[in-house]
Formats: structure tokens, C-alpha cells, sequence
């Protein structure tokens, strides 16, 4: 899975952010299409330390809002499993991308 925003950097370089606070964060997004609904992880951003986890999952809180409803049964429910990890500021995966690395 592709990582957003390591772009350049060295190891050393991702070593000084991480522990100076820097996250892997990964959202949830729902579409529905009928009666198929589908719950789909985004790809995984690299957060430095003070930058906004939400200003990542704007979009697939949007997408969410606008395609995630339609489908019966699971749609409604994806959705605000979706919406609430959105909100929550995604999934904090560091430990799992730094495990998969090493």
C-alpha cells in the first residue's frame, strides 16, 4: 500500500519525526452502489508531529456523506463506521507500517 507524504525522505529523516511525534494514519471510506456496499481504507498518510490529522480525511468523509448511504442493508452502517473513523481522525497504523518495515 502506497504511503503519502514520505516522499524524499531518508530513513534517518523518518526516525527523527516519529519520534518527535510524526504518525502513519489510514481512513475509511463507504460506497454504496444498490444493494453492494463496499468499505474501503485509504491509502496510508504520513502525519508529522502538530500537523492536522483531519485535514487527510476531508475527502473521504465526503465521499462517505455522498456515496456511502445507498446501499440496503449495509450501507447506512458502513457509512457511519466510516464517518466516525473520519471524525476520529483515522486509524493510527504506525505500528503496524513500522513492524512491515523492519
Amino acid at each position: 500500500m502506497a504511503i503519502k507524504g514520505i516522499e524524499g525522505m531518508t530513513q534517518a529523516q523518518l526516525d527523527e519525526e516519529i519520534d518527535k511525534g510524526a504518525r502513519f494514519i489510514l481512513f475509511e471510506y463507504t460506497i454504496s452502489i444498490l444493494i453492494m456496499t463496499f468499505k474501503r481504507p485509504s491509502s496510508i498518510y504520513f502525519v508529522r508531529a502538530g500537523e492536522s490529522r483531519h485535514k487527510h480525511g476531508v475527502k473521504y468523509g465526503l465521499i462517505t456523506l455522498f456515496f456511502g448511504w445507498w446501499g440496503i442493508p449495509w450501507g447506512p452502517i458502513y457509512s457511519i463506521g466510516s464517518l466516525l473513523n473520519v471524525a476520529n481522525g483515522g486509524k493510527d497504523v504506525t505500528n503496524e507500517v513500522l513492524n512491515s518495515a523492519g
